[in-house]
């Protein structure tokens, strides 16, 4: 528990200049969203929201509500600037991605970005993607993602714990947690896990994996 308290920190602490730097929904969400929205309801997901970026995708897609989910108060305090500024709604909800305080079943569409490898235990990350199949509806759909070995940046090939640092303005550094996945990895957490795995790629050094809940 403390070192999920650690990482809550972390980003509390960096969480404007981090928001700054996260203008833009990511290429491989959009396409996720456009794809798996084909009515204009139902409820939306964004699981590690920070500033709400995707959760703005999902509510102009139509979804209604969408909740935004973060473990970081200071994160969500960007997202509810932004759906002020911007004229999008989202109901905000500070939480544990790996302990959702949300009923099960009734998730249509979820979106779970780079945030999974900042859960700092392989406990934690198992339960977040069970986590996420108890919420999905039966025919829900989520986008869940994780930074992976096949990035330029890291030479190894097995998944590793690591902290990586991010630079406020004036040059102070703070470290921050992730657990680098192996493809096979991430493979293999999911293939455990309640989700049933509908398409899988490698993008730009990001392990995808488009998910639905297995047969309860």
């Amino acid at each position: 528990m403390e070192r999920r308290a650690a990482v809550r920190d972390t980003y509390d602490r960096i969480a404007s200049h981090f928001a700054s730097t996260r203008e833009y929904a990511w290429p491989e969400v959009e396409t996720f969203v456009g794809e798996s929205v084909d009515e204009s309801d139902g409820v939306g997901l964004d699981l590690g929201c920070g500033n709400c970026r995707h959760a703005e995708l999902l509510a102009g897609a139509g979804l209604e509500p969408v909740v935004g989910l973060d473990v970081s108060r200071g994160l969500l305090e960007t997202g509810r600037e932004r759906a002020a500024d911007r004229e999008f709604d989202v109901a905000l909800c500070q939480g544990d991605a790996a302990t959702l305080p949300i009923a099960d079943g009734c998730v249509d569409v979820a979106v779970y970005v780079a945030t999974l490898h900042h859960l700092p235990t392989a406990d934690a990350r198992r339960a977040s993607l069970d986590e996420l199949a108890r919420v999905l509806a039966p025919e829900g759909r989520a986008l869940v993602s994780a930074w992976s070995t096949a990035h330029d940046r890291f030479d190894e090939t097995e998944g590793f714990d690591t902290t990586i640092e991010w630079t406020l303005p004036g040059g102070e550094t703070v470290d921050r947690f992730y657990h680098i996945y192996a493809p096979d990895e991430f493979e293999r957490d999911l293939a455990a896990s309640d989700l049933d795995v509908l398409e899988w790629e490698l993008s730009s050094g990001n392990c995808y994996a488009e998910v639905t809940p297995a047969e309860r």
